[in-house]
């Protein structure tokens, strides 16, 4: 079926390099591939077949083309003894992977056409692909596509994460409130996904520690295990654009080192046999077990560890067959962790260089600092992990040491820095003292790692002045920034194919790999045919979500009314709140004047809520009692709508992008790192209403900030707020609009029979404190509003602002984010295939 020569380099005659497809594969050699793998894989015949049969024989298809790339790949990098960067994220939030791959394959028309002579329609065969269910929110998607660009930028390296039986968790409503149902997305098998037995890997757990003296006299110590699991690698495939590089994200099933104990079950213990086979794949069951209870605690961070040791072990083992001695390790390995839930990755690296590989400490840890990078995601300290020295203790006991080690000598350099200041040490130790001895892991990771970066401009300048301002001045060049970005692949050319073949014929079709391409398409914002088939393909994409809605909720709205879209994790920093205080507002001035003139809104809501999380289950609960009271409320003749999508993921995302007005961006000033949620809605056209956070201040300065809808405090306005002191009663009693809506939420209006059930919602905001500001930046917030409704009623400004949004995202391309990663900490050289 492949033609391994037929990769063609040729540059067309238009004004820009094309992209011209990589593989040779005509449609009939597509449709007789997918024929046989459903006569020969899945023994099943034409006439007998289902969609999900269709789907599974199209994937096997593909894999012919990616596997053979994959092994070209993987020759390539081997022989050539490259150094790679080996990604360690407890998330890959991955999507679906059809689409994806045959776009990057440059083959999605073909299997089109070959599906079609089949009688069969491609995008239907898509939906029957279950999302990967591999991560929750941004850390993961961010991931997800930097190891798609760093794949399509041809640089060697491997992603490495758990394989989850069932991710978080699958989201239903019942009465308005979030139930969580298992997410069994790999019940019956994944296409993509390849065991790897050869490289099985074995993690010790518990024990104790023993000082042994050698034949030499020298001592080291001994780890000796009271648990042992096994770790049972699955390899994706993640095929780069244009099919140059295939690497692998490379993920972790954890099972009994000894699955099943015969004598006991010759015994009569039937069920007792398999008790350790549970127990071990307990590890990697789910995303982010529920951490409230000391169990949760203790499984979390045996989870952390599980992937961690594999990954470690796995990452050693490669570079010793490539017959490498340990002087070089640091200049063929890279290590990025991925937020801090990868830490235990140093002293587990630590321990296997000075306990097994018997290297002096000192060596041992120079490599450990050449090695290590961390990504810092978040300033919350609630986010910045820390677990208890007693629980260490229990599960690591020998992790414990070194940490103990490392803090040792890195307080011996704050002693020479700062002599004799026990509260810089407090500050800074890797140990926070306390009544409860905590281990630090964001500390861990900063002493260690030879830089560290944040994810947007203000973001590194916040980790760098308010979070780590000492680690600053005691490393002056380690804390650094890259932005973070998103692949365009997947946000703009999988997901709204319209809008990108509108791009392919304005600017070339080579923007997919040089997203700052569609600066040229920005003479074109004020061009009255550009903008009428601009705003038709968003219109087009908002009846096709329009649809989704009816067939999820059964709510109907209208495609002619302003599509307001949140889509992110559900986390009162987030002030999902705010938009719903916001909401309660215009429903209160309808009900008040039925005749007030705005333009019909549906606000649509997508996030799931941590178990645990009891006021964000409240918020998600809350605004759906408030859906069901308005739109069933005829007196307002629709003119507000209210959505909540359950069960939001990548899937039901390349569906609301492409489809949004308003992209809600609402987070305190200061806290939300950087986002890439704004950077998707503003690509697919969506205008964005937001505080000068994260991302959003660096989006202002590309698209300008008068084609955004800026509200709210300022970060340095946030700080002094919080400095004189805040008072969230003020602004309830100097606003009567705002004090109606909230004492709305006391009555029994929205849940009959029930007062006060969104109570909760009003005292986090007043007897709370409002920790998040929502009180303060609410008049501001109504006012964006106020704005978005005056210029969306002008349908030629607004499509001016809806192109220059999307043509000004070239900055945001996770491909620009990988280039600075490799120019500022990785240090790597791309291999693409010939």
């Amino acid at each position: 079926m492949v033609n391994k020569q037929a990769v063609k380099k040729t540059m067309t005659k238009n004004k820009s390099a094309e992209i011209v497809p990589a593989i040779d594969c005509t449609t009939d050699q597509m449709q007789q591939a997918i024929l046989d793998r459903l006569h020969k894989t899945l023994a099943t015949e034409e006439s007998k077949a289902n969609n999900k049969a269709w789907w599974n024989a199209t994937c096997y298809a593909v894999n012919e083309l990616l596997f053979e790339k994959l092994t070209d790949t993987q020759k390539s990098h081997s022989g050539q003894d490259t150094r790679a960067v080996n990604y360690l994220s407890l998330e890959f939030l991955m999507g679906r992977l059809l689409s994806n791959n045959l776009h990057n394959l440059e083959l999605f028309n073909v299997a089109q056409d070959a599906l079609k002579g089949l009688g069969k329609d491609l995008y239907e065969i898509c939906e029957e692909e279950p999302d990967m269910a591999l991560g929750n929110g941004g850390l993961g998607r961010l991931a997800a596509c930097f190891i798609d660009s760093l794949a399509t930028l041809g640089y060697p390296a491997i992603g490495y994460g758990i394989h989850y039986e069932n991710g978080l968790f699958a989201q239903s409503f019942q009465d308005g409130r979030q139930i969580e149902r298992p997410d069994t997305w790999r019940e019956y098998g994944n296409p993509w996904e390849i065991c790897r037995p050869e490289s099985i890997q074995h993690v010790p757990l518990y024990g104790y520690v023993e000082t042994v003296i050698d034949e030499n006299g020298v001592s080291h110590k001994v780890w000796h295990a009271g648990q042992k699991l096994k770790g049972v690698p699955w390899d994706v495939p993640i095929v780069g654009y244009g099919a140059k590089t295939v690497n692998i994200l490379r993920l972790w099933e954890s099972r009994a080192d000894e699955a099943f104990d015969w004598d006991v079950f010759n015994a009569g213990g039937y069920v007792d046999a398999q008790v350790e086979k549970s127990k071990a794949e307990t590890i990697s069951k789910v995303l982010y077990p529920n951490d409230s209870t000391d169990e949760g605690k203790e499984l979390r961070l045996i989870q952390q560890y599980f992937f961690c040791a594999c990954s470690v072990k796995d990452i050693l083992r490669r570079f010793r067959r490539a017959g490498n001695d340990w002087p070089i390790l640091a200049e063929k390995v890279a290590i990025q962790l991925n937020d801090t839930h990868p830490t235990i990755a140093i002293p587990e690296l630590m321990r296997i260089l000075v306990d097994e590989e018997r290297l002096e400490w000192d060596f041992a840890w120079s490599l450990c600092e050449k090695i290590f990078a961390y990504t810092n995601h978040t300033l919350l300290p609630e986010a910045l992990e820390k677990w208890s020295v007693a629980l260490f203790e229990k599960v690591l006991p020998r992790h414990l040491e070194i940490i103990y080690e490392i803090n040792r000598r890195f307080l011996e350099t704050v002693e020479q820095k700062w002599p004799g200041d026990n509260d810089i040490k407090a500050k800074l130790s890797i140990v926070e003292e306390g009544p409860q001895r905590m281990v630090r892991m964001a500390n861990l990771c900063v002493v260690t790692a030879h830089k560290v970066n944040g994810v947007a401009a203000v973001h590194s300048e916040l980790v760098k002045t308010d979070l780590f301002p000492e680690f600053n001045e005691l490393y002056p060049t380690k804390l650094i920034n890259v932005t973070n970005g998103i692949t365009p692949r997947r946000w703009l050319k999988a997901c709204n194919p319209a809008l990108a073949e509108l791009y392919d014929e304005t600017v070339g079709k080579d923007w997919v790999v040089n997203l700052d391409k569609l600066k040229d398409a920005l003479p074109k914002a004020t061009d009255t045919a550009f903008q009428k088939r601009f705003m038709d393909i968003k219109r087009d994409n908002k009846v096709e979500l329009v649809n989704i809605i009816k067939d999820l909720t059964g709510v109907e709205v209208s495609a002619d009314a302003i599509f307001d879209i949140q889509i992110k994790r559900l986390h009162e920093y987030k002030r999902q709140q705010l938009n719903l205080i916001h909401i309660l507002t215009l429903y209160k001035r309808l009900l008040e004047n039925p005749d007030y003139d705005m333009v019909p809104r549906v606000f649509l809501f997508g996030a799931k809520a941590a178990p645990g999380y009891h006021m964000a289950k409240q918020i998600i609960y809350a605004l759906n009692k408030v859906a069901e009271k308005v739109n069933n409320d005829k007196r307002i003749k629709d003119k507000l709508k209210i959505v909540f999508l359950p069960n939001y993921r990548v899937s039901l995302a390349e569906k609301m992008f492409p489809a949004a007005d308003i992209s809600e961006q609402i987070s305190t000033a200061g806290l939300e790192a950087s986002g890439t949620g704004n950077m998707k809605f503003a690509l697919n056209g969506a205008l964005t209403v937001g505080t000068m956070d994260g991302a959003n201040i660096e989006m202002a300065e590309e698209i300008g900030a008068e084609h955004m809808f800026i509200f709210g405090l300022s970060v340095a306005e946030v700080k002094e707020l919080k400095t004189v002191g805040y008072n969230p009663y003020d602004y309830y009693y100097n606003n009567p609009e705002l004090k109606a809506v909230l004492d709305w939420l006391d009555s029994d209006f929205f849940t009959p029979g029930q007062p006060g059930a969104l109570s909760d919602i009003k005292r986090s905001l007043l007897e709370y404190g409002d920790e998040y500001l929502c009180l303060a930046d609410y008049a501001s917030y109504c006012k964006a509003h106020d704005a978005i409704d005056t210029t969306y009623r002008n349908k030629a400004l607004w499509a001016e602002k809806a192109i220059r949004n999307s043509a000004a995202m070239g900055k945001f391309n996770s491909d620009r984010s990988i280039e600075d990663y490799v120019a500022n900490v990785w240090h790597l050289k791309k291999y693409p295939l010939a």
